[in-house]
């Protein structure tokens, strides 16, 4: 462990100020950030704990919009009545994120925020662009069981792990971010994360100092939610593929809105509107689901040990339709 310093943020301006400099990163539930220190990936000098700041809140907006305060921990919000009843595969999500424990402590910006759990990114004796720009991909070639078949790039092909992440991505959620000059913007979560390109260890849209302080879910639209998460183990584990799904439907059983989002296969959570043109306007059934599992998985690729993951993410989304829209 490398020694740095530590304080604790008693307001906004303050923190953002103390993090603008040099080496600095916030710290608030440290559940990823803690492990990385101990590892030697992460060597911030100094850390600035924002977990007592007044983020907590989850407030629910006159236009319909839920806000949910950068430090609202992750088990509150899974278990908030407002979420559980018009969001629910935010709460779905959650749950099948971690261990009990982990969501009593993680927090909503940290949760948006944690790194992938790509091995070599974790050796530090392997190569890792992500990790070290220039020196290579192991997982290419390696063992990659876990790892990207889309969007990957030659640079790097490791998975965005969060959970809640992908459920908020379907939701159209935005991050609410503010400056060490108190400028707040908003950024589409769809928009938050970059593609590894060449530069796989710029992982979002997050300028120097920038602090998340909420996330905005809009009003769903209608439809039933479902967030299905298939993994190696029943907890404690991260995604091999998952899928957040919304449809609504018509009388007459057509597809009338639709929103298809994937975790476990990407750098990224990722939005399959691929997948959502070939379900809307068309009949709830098995046979619409398979041709838009298919057009999802149309620029899939493989990495040898992770080939399975394609058919899986298939399956997946084709089982996830079936029970929020039914089938026939």
């Amino acid at each position: 462990m490398r020694s740095f310093t530590y304080e604790r943020a008693t307001d906004v301006p303050s923190a953002v100020a103390a993090v603008s400099g040099n080496g600095a990163k916030y710290i608030s539930g440290g559940t990823n950030l803690l492990d990385l220190m101990k590892l030697g990936i992460e060597t911030p000098s100094h850390l600035v704990d924002i977990s007592r700041l007044p983020l907590r809140d989850i407030e629910e907006l006159p236009d319909g919009t839920l806000h949910i305060g950068s430090q609202a921990v992750n088990s509150v919000v899974a278990g908030d009545p407002r979420v559980r009843a018009r969001w629910p595969m935010v709460s779905e999500a959650l749950v099948a994120g971690a261990s009990g424990q982990l969501r009593n402590k993680a927090s909503t910006g940290g949760n948006l925020l944690q790194r992938t759990r790509c091995a070599f990114f974790y050796d530090t004796a392997a190569g890792c662009n992500k990790r070290d720009p220039g020196s290579g991909c192991s997982a290419i070639g390696g063992f990659n069981r876990i790892h990207a078949i889309l969007g990957a790039s030659d640079s790097c092909i490791a998975t965005h792990p969060s959970d809640m992440a992908v459920a908020m991505t379907a939701l159209d959620a935005e991050v609410e971010l503010v400056d060490a000059e108190q400028t707040v913007r908003r950024v589409a979560l769809s928009d938050f994360y970059r593609l590894p390109g060449d530069t796989p260890h710029i992982e979002n849209e997050l300028r120097p100092g920038e602090m998340i302080t909420a996330v905005v879910l809009p009003p769903p639209p209608p439809g039933r939610q479902k967030y299905r998460k298939v993994r190696d183990r029943a907890s404690y584990e991260f995604a091999l593929v998952s899928v957040a799904a919304l449809v609504s439907t018509t009388d007459e059983g057509m597809i009338s809105e639709v929103r298809v989002a994937f975790g476990g296969v990407a750098h990224k959570p990722w939005r399959s509107v691929e997948a959502e043109a070939a379900l809307i306007g068309r009949p709830a059934a098995m046979a619409t689901y398979r041709a838009a599992a298919e057009e999802a998985m149309r620029d899939a690729v493989g990495q040898g040990h992770n080939d399975f993951k394609i058919d899986l993410a298939r399956r997946t989304l084709c089982r996830t339709l079936a029970q929020v829209a039914g089938a026939s």
